[in-house]
């Protein structure tokens, strides 16, 4: 009987096996590959922020346009418009990105907060008088704005950005607040009136294209705005005086629909979560530096760089003031929020930013 020895075609087979799985990887990770290569970049539609301030001009804008094609190797590129120039409602934006009409949208808090009086808990008027008061507050008051955008309104937050400090310009002079009593003043919010109307002052919900216009007719006398936005839009030539307090900051919100969100690319997706907070975290700190910059600009300081020199006077806070500020606040700008909130949010109040700033909100109605 012959004996037939296997072996050298067994190891021939398995070679033939093991270079057709090995093809077959390459096969499909060329295709892959390929397949990757010949798809369209992802383009994304971005509304943006208050176009003629720094944080459109000098962040959101280069960020999309020129640094997330950068960023991204070249596998996504975006359009943004500022939400002032879309005409779209502010108060409305929450919304068009819940709808989907916005996919990526920059949300003002001040503005939403008519829609939903709980964002509005962290900036409210007189509550952050400096910028690392405010940077504490909201720390406290971020997980439950994340919790909140994505439960009520199916909105991802994807950062959260901030303007120059909201400080008050009158075209009379004045030495602190109680010098402001009986002025109209602008404000911008519902809190920014309560506050305004405990001063003994007279609130003028104004929007921000209208401030000059309405000091140079006499429908105001006062205006809460920017320190460097009020510069830009040249308010150091139709007033005369500016406190140095912040009234409130401005906290925008950018976040994305989740839908439109869910359908980026896995590693768009990452590239986003990676850059947004850089992209915060610079805009925070122009807006520290831009406050004292504002200031230096409206005054004709030296340290100007980026703004128009006025010969304003700057009135410095006093003890007075900021005892003045807070004491509003727990007599006036929180009951008021929490009357037209609810219940609810004084819970919300209590158990995030109550700690922190040791005020407790009551959530009886008054």
């Amino acid at each position: 009987m012959t004996t037939v020895n296997f072996r050298p075609a067994l190891r021939r087979c398995r070679h033939l096996v093991l270079t057709c799985a090995l093809l077959a990887i390459v096969t499909v990770g060329g295709a892959t590959q390929a397949q990757q290569q010949n798809d369209p970049p992802e383009r994304l539609r971005i509304v943006g922020g208050l176009g003629k301030l720094h944080q459109y001009t000098r962040h959101e804008l280069p960020f999309w346009t020129r640094d997330l094609p950068r960023l991204s190797g070249g596998r996504a590129s975006a359009e943004i418009v500022p939400f002032d120039q879309a005409g779209l409602s502010g108060n409305e934006m929450l919304r068009l990105i819940q709808i989907g009409a916005v996919p990526f949208g920059t949300a003002l808090l001040p503005l939403v907060a008519v829609q939903d009086p709980e964002l509005g808990a962290p900036d409210l008027a007189g509550l952050n008088p400096d910028m690392a008061t405010l940077r504490k507050h909201f720390a406290a008051f971020r997980p439950y704005l994340e919790q909140r955008l994505r439960e009520r309104w199916g909105i991802e937050a994807l950062a959260v950005y901030v303007y120059p400090a909201q400080v008050t310009f009158c075209n009379k002079p004045f030495s602190g607040l109680a010098d402001l009593a009986g002025r109209r003043i602008r404000s911008s919010n519902p809190a920014q009136s309560d506050l305004v109307e405990a001063l003994g002052a007279v609130p003028v919900q104004t929007s921000f294209a209208d401030i000059v216009p309405k000091l140079r007719s006499g429908d105001i006398a006062c205006a809460i705005t920017g320190t460097m936005s009020g510069n830009t839009i040249g308010l150091h030539e139709v007033t005369t005086h500016v406190h140095t307090m912040a009234a409130n900051w401005g906290l925008a919100v950018f976040g994305a629909n989740t839908a439109a969100w869910n359908a980026l690319s896995p590693e768009l997706r990452r590239v986003l979560r990676l850059e947004l907070p850089r992209l915060e975290q610079a805009i925070w700190d122009d807006a520290d530096r831009e406050t004292g910059e504002g200031l230096e600009c409206n005054r004709g300081g030296t340290a100007c760089v980026n703004g128009n020199k006025g010969r304003m006077q700057v009135v410095n806070e006093t003890p007075s003031d900021v005892r003045r500020w807070r004491d509003i606040v727990v007599s006036t700008v929180l009951p008021r929020w929490v009357q037209r909130c609810g219940p609810q949010c004084a819970v919300v109040w209590n158990n995030t930013l109550g700690p922190v700033t040791g005020i407790e909100a009551n959530s009886t109605r008054q």
